[in-house]
């Protein structure tokens, strides 16, 4: 009995790696599954639970981004091989993502650090942007 019970202790430790590992999120979307997964929406990304900033997709690729509480700027994304990636201009460098359509909603994870936390979608809607920076948003 005591081996049947050490047994099975070390069965369920040696699982729980396994378990501690995040799903598979499977295939990055292609620019064509992206587009038309966000074009028209406002979607709103958290990083580890907490606001991160929101972004407008709107047709020909173009977008306008702001982090929580900034102003917005705009920009145009593009595929580049399995990433879809983001030019701001003066903004910001270019910003590359894999995006996975997931049962817990867009998730988007950063080239070059695989081990960060995603981004995910909190919300979306149909609504535009709400922008602070001038001409932008609505």
């Amino acid at each position: 009995m005591r081996q049947f019970f050490v047994l099975t202790c070390l069965a369920a430790l040696s699982a729980l790696p396994a378990m501690a590992q995040p799903a598979d999120l499977g295939t990055p979307l292609t620019a064509e599954q992206f587009d038309a997964r966000t074009q028209g929406r406002t979607i709103t990304y958290s990083a580890q639970g907490q606001p991160y900033g929101v972004e407008q997709y709107k047709p020909n690729h173009k977008v306008v981004w702001a982090f929580t509480d900034s102003e917005c700027k705009e920009g145009d994304w593009f595929q580049s091989d399995q990433y879809i990636c983001f030019d701001y201009g003066d903004f910001a460098p270019l910003q590359c993502w894999t995006f996975y359509d997931s049962p817990q909603g867009l998730v988007a994870k950063f080239r070059g650090d695989p081990d960060s936390e995603p981004l995910v979608s909190l919300s979306e809607s149909q609504d535009p942007l709400r922008c602070q920076g001038p001409d932008l948003g609505v």
